[in-house]
């Protein structure tokens, strides 16, 4: 991975800034450089960085990698198939059989994402914090921070996909929404080998009154965990590793020994979304612009489907800016990612009432073939509109 350095950046105005390195950011920085544009793709963090929530690809992501020529990343970085959910709730349990997904560490996907855009032509500027622009008629100016160095660099389009919680300033301030009161907080770790009672190419979900918690093996026979926990919860529990064991505990998931002294990162609320998704030469993606409670991997398919959906309507932008291409991306990220979002709120909800989950678990396991329609809608790729 080769990152340029902030000076080289300067003294120039760039078709593009991509603002976060995630797979929505890295995908569209990558897609925007085939074609042409000069674009430069900003993150806070070093890479390779941990990041243990979003593992889990179902069949619509890892459709999207292939439309994008990019199924290679899981081949070449032993990305674990996924065949069965086994879902616990008190002790009670329905496995639900899933078509071909796969888990790959963040860590590595995101990593291999960002040199597919530097080999794409992207410039990639790690450890970089972006601050919000100034807007002229052609251009938006945008001020980038590394260490001691403060510049500030002319661009014709800004992509904001920096995740939960990303900020902007200026007049564009009211285009991200805050959380969704009573949202849940995301937890998670990665325990380095594989544990007795878990076994690859399973997701293990276990749901409690106060929050549920995910397990699957990655790549290297690890075992990534994550957890969407109430927040004052956590605190009853002395913390975020003692949540997570007592949610083990309550749905009947094996224990697993030390998990109390693993190193958890927790995330900012998790529900939320944005009041727009686009101003003048400003387009927002990815988490940034909204986030509902996933169940497996809806995540990151939407993230990977609508960075290959805004590709053309940013290049369209750069080629005869015209305010129409704000509404384009507005309707078409309802279509993509809001639309389909209304399953995982109605998962959300039931999640918070246990009993009700009971209820389902103990219907699955009767009628496995129930979830069938489910698992296809979750699953199915997305045409979109003019494609044949």
């Amino acid at each position: 991975m080769n990152a340029v350095a902030l000076e080289t950046v300067q003294g120039r105005v760039w078709d593009a800034a991509v603002i976060g390195a995630g797979p929505a950011g890295a995908m569209l920085a990558r897609q925007l450089a085939r074609q042409g544009a000069s674009v430069f793709l900003v993150d806070k963090a070093a890479f390779p960085r941990r990041k243990v929530c979003g593992c889990c690809l179902n069949q619509r992501a890892v459709s999207a990698l292939e439309e994008a020529g990019l199924g290679h990343i899981l081949r070449q970085n032993g990305a674990v198939p996924l065949r069965s959910l086994n879902l616990v709730v008190a002790g009670q349990n329905a496995v639900i059989t899933l078509p071909s997904g796969y888990a790959l560490s963040r860590e590595v996907f995101d990593t291999a994402l960002v040199n597919e855009a530097i080999a794409a032509g992207a410039s990639f500027l790690p450890q970089t914090r972006a601050d919000g622009s100034a807007t002229q008629e052609n251009v938006r100016t945008l001020r980038l921070r590394r260490d001691n160095a403060d510049f500030e660099i002319a661009v014709q389009a800004v992509v904001v996909a920096s995740g939960l919680g990303s900020k902007l300033s200026g007049h564009d301030e009211d285009l991200l929404a805050p959380p969704t009161p009573h949202s849940r907080i995301g937890a998670g770790t990665i325990l380095e080998s594989l544990p007795d009672g878990y076994h690859s190419e399973t997701i293990y979900m276990g749901c409690g009154s106060r929050g549920y918690i995910g397990l699957v093996a990655v790549e290297g026979r690890r075992l990534n965990i994550a957890a969407a926990l109430d927040a004052e919860w956590v605190k009853e529990c002395g913390g975020l590793p003692f949540a997570a064991a007592r949610l083990l505990q309550e749905s009947s998931l094996p224990p697993i020994t030390g998990i109390e002294e693993l190193p958890w990162k927790g995330t900012p609320a998790l529900t939320r979304r944005a009041s727009r998704v686009s101003s003048h030469r400003l387009f927002i993606l990815g988490d940034a612009a909204g986030y509902i409670e996933p169940f497996t991997g809806e995540g990151m398919a939407w993230a990977l489907t609508s960075a290959l959906a805004l590709a053309p309507l940013v290049v369209r932008a750069l080629e005869d800016y015209r305010p129409e291409v704000e509404t384009d991306w507005e309707g078409l990220y309802h279509q993509l990612v809001v639309k389909r979002q209304g399953f995982c709120r109605i998962l959300a909800s039931l999640l918070r009432h246990p009993g009700w989950m009971k209820q389902g678990v103990r219907l699955l396991r009767a009628l496995p073939q129930a979830a069938a329609p489910m698992v296809r809608s979750v699953n199915a790729r997305l045409q979109l509109q003019g494609e044949p």
